[in-house]
């Protein structure tokens, strides 16, 4: 039996007015970098960079990312969301580029989280959240509705959650929780064969899926890698390049 695994590694540079961030993701099925750099509470650069992904498109949708330049900045990771058109975006680099956005906001000068996931038994798994190596979140799962703990109880993933989540709960929370839930959705393709994929699926959810390109984004076999045994290395080839931060304007954060 598989079990999901996550790390998001973020770094952080404040000087005066001025920063950058660094921030890298890796899971079962992802490695992405994304780099930010502000000024004046404004975010004035961004890139980022596609090391392992599941479609031959998914590298395109860095330069998608170039449409948040000029957004204020905003503690709450989620709202990139409101500046851009999601479905048209790489779901896993703007989710990445909310979190890096939102800790230059903080001026949180380091965090980090680690989720697991089990496979689902009977459809019950439970799923796990730690920040900065704290546990922070512990959820038990039926499906896609949480069974415990309270205030998650009977909160279902796929329905509302995240309104509720940024209404309900304090801004790193909510934050915690959306990444949670994020994974906990995308942890089920650990119970399918990926790989016998020929290209991405036509749903429009996300840049590689739109139906204009779905049928040439062809599926990179052997990209889903297992951590089961080998959860340190994850974000481990990111750790030179998450600390190489630097204020200089020119060229990448």
């Amino acid at each position: 039996m598989s079990t999901f695994h996550r790390r998001v590694d973020i770094t952080s540079l404040q000087h005066q007015t001025a920063g950058t961030v660094r921030a890298a993701l890796e899971d079962n099925f992802h490695h992405f970098r994304v780099w930010v750099r502000h000024y004046d509470r404004v975010l004035t650069a961004i890139g980022g960079e596609a090391l392992r992904y599941p479609y031959s498109a998914c590298p395109e949708a860095t330069d998608q990312l170039q449409q948040l330049v000029g957004m204020p900045l905003d503690a709450i990771a989620h709202s990139v969301t409101r500046q851009v058109d999601a479905q048209h975006q790489c779901t896993h680099l703007l989710d990445l580029a909310g979190l890096a956005i939102a800790n230059a906001a903080r001026q949180t000068t380091r965090r980090r989280y680690d989720i697991q996931i089990p496979q689902r038994v009977d459809g019950h798994t439970s799923a796990r959240l730690l920040r900065d190596g704290c546990e922070l979140l512990t959820w038990e799962l039926k499906d896609s509705v949480v069974q415990a703990p309270d205030p998650y109880c009977n909160i279902n993933l796929r329905q509302g959650m995240a309104r509720w989540a940024l209404d309900t709960l304090p801004h790193e929370e909510a934050e915690a929780a959306l990444l949670l839930r994020r994974c906990t959705l995308i942890s089920l393709g650990l119970e399918k064969n990926l790989d016998a994929q020929v290209h991405a699926s036509s749903t429009g959810l996300c840049y590689s899926q739109q139906p204009d390109r779905a049928a040439i984004a062809a599926r990179i076999i052997g990209s889903t890698w297992n951590f089961s045994e080998r959860q340190p290395t994850l974000c481990a080839d990111d750790q030179l390049w998450l600390s190489q931060l630097t204020l200089s304007p020119a060229g990448s954060a």
